[in-house]
């Protein structure tokens, strides 16, 4: 099997090029050819593979943390070369991998990823599609705004602590707390809420938070979560439930399911799509529906 490999080297801090070797040696012993591209800087992934002629690979490999997936899926959707959309393998050599945890792998396991991979079986997942002023773009984990982007952006920071980098970022993060407000079009109901973050889940997870505990890749449906106004004192106590989604559970906190919806802020809010941080509110977000084939157990 021939394949198109991403390879973000400065995932994990910086720890993942040493993996490369072992990861060439594991896919050439299943039978896998990789053209190994390197990114060289945030945005990079997306580029390689917007110009690649995508006809000649069987697959595209993402081997990195979320951020190389999001820009490995979002190379493939710009790609023009191929109307055959290539299935996804995953390589979770990266500080979070939030969207392999649905597999039952976890980061820096690369050998039962490969294995995977060199199996074949694939699954059609879910894809979220957002559009801002900035651009067009595409998730498959989770994206957020408001206090989920002010941890997102700090923990980028402190990802020498691993994933505990973000629970690091939420405590620090607390200290200045506060709402804003934001109106949401769901499939044409609108509400308006009094906020602390916004959150439209494709996946379960985002970084080791089960922020969407009930969501499923393949459902044709995202998962909402809001977090609306309480006191900093029940954020902290709070704080562990997020780890067993019985976060969902509390006043503060609404969910729902949805295949569209807008998003309007006051004032302008940085979104987090897949832990990176592009686009700004307001946004349009919608589901697309078994849009891309990732290799599964």
């Amino acid at each position: 099997m021939k394949v198109l490999l991403i390879f973000n080297p400065k995932a994990a801090n910086g720890r993942a090029i040493k993996n490369l070797e072992k990861i060439k040696k594991l896919l050439s012993e299943k039978g896998i050819t990789p053209e190994i591209k390197l990114t060289e800087h945030r945005g990079h992934g997306i580029k390689i593979i917007e110009n690649e002629d995508l006809s000649k690979y069987e697959a595209v490999l993402s081997a990195g943390g979320d951020g190389t997936l999001f820009e490995t899926l979002n190379g493939i959707f710009k790609n023009k070369s191929t109307d055959k959309k290539p299935p996804i393998g995953i390589i979770p050599i990266g500080t979070g991998n939030a969207f392999v945890r649905d597999m039952d792998l976890k980061t820096g396991n690369f050998k039962d990823a490969i294995e995977i991979i060199s199996k074949g079986k694939k699954k059609k997942v879910d894809v979220g599609k957002f559009t801002t002023k900035e651009g067009v773009y595409y998730y498959i984990n989770i994206v957020g705004l408001g206090f989920v982007s002010d941890v997102n952006g700090l923990a980028h920071k402190l990802k020498i602590f691993g994933n505990i980098s973000y629970s690091i970022a939420v405590f620090i993060k607390l200290i200045p707390l506060h709402t804003f407000k934001v109106k949401l079009n769901i499939d044409g109901k609108e509400i308006e809420r009094d906020n602390i973050f916004v959150e439209v889940s494709n996946s379960r997870y985002t970084s080791n938070f089960l922020m969407a505990p009930y969501a499923k890749i393949d459902d044709g449906y995202l998962d909402i979560t809001l977090l609306n106004k309480t006191t900093r004192r029940r954020v902290i106590a709070a704080f562990p439930k997020i780890f067993s989604g019985k976060h969902i559970l509390l006043p503060e906190v609404e969910t729902f399911k949805v295949k569209k919806l807008s998003i309007y802020t006051e004032e302008n809010k940085i979104l987090t799509p897949d832990g990176e941080m592009i686009g700004t509110s307001p946004v349009e977000i919608e589901c697309l529906h078994k849009a891309i084939e990732v290799f599964w157990r």
